[in-house]
């Protein structure tokens, strides 16, 4: 981005024309238009179809949207970050990402660091993630092996009883 294309943005920041133009092409522009226009889900999203990680400027409102969150995700998995509370809870969001990055379960709900799938999708892409199950989980041998077998440090994060257990020892 040239810094005249942001001066002349930001002096169209209001233009809802001139800026889906511009967001079409570079979607991290979103952060130098109105905040109406952040708010704006046809806007949002012409950015989040360029480039996902624009999900970081949209409004509040739109990060508590679904489909825009789940835009965002397919496009830069790591932006369920930016998802509201609400859609950190929510089973098909945390799945979207994790699947891609696992990473994710770090942001997910305490509910989701609870659920056998999502916690499973997200050990096989990132193993060490597995710090941020539940210990529930965390005790689990199936869960263990994947994340063991993904990243060995992941070890240290699994329960008592199963680094006691002498095959996961032997991952």
């Amino acid at each position: 981005m040239e810094e005249t294309e942001i001066e002349e943005l930001k002096k169209n920041k209001d233009n809802k024309k001139y800026v889906i133009e511009k967001v079409s092409k570079q979607g991290k522009l979103l952060e130098f238009v109105s905040d109406e226009l952040r708010d704006d889900e046809e806007v949002v999203k012409m950015a989040l179809e360029n480039d996902g990680e624009a999900m970081e400027f949209a409004s509040d409102r739109l990060k508590d949207n679904k489909d825009v969150m789940l835009l965002a995700i397919n496009n830069a998995p790591w932006t369920a970050c930016y998802a509201s509370d609400r859609l950190k809870n929510d089973r098909d969001v945390i799945m979207a990402s994790v699947k891609e990055y696992g990473q994710t379960l770090y942001f997910a709900s305490e509910d989701l660091r609870d659920d056998y799938d999502i916690v499973k999708a997200a050990v096989s892409n990132k193993g060490i993630i597995i710090k941020f199950a539940s210990f529930r989980l965390r005790d689990n041998e199936e869960i263990e092996k994947i994340a063991v077998g993904q990243n060995k440090t992941a070890f240290h994060y699994i329960s008592q009883r199963l680094k006691n257990d002498e095959e996961i020892k032997g991952l």
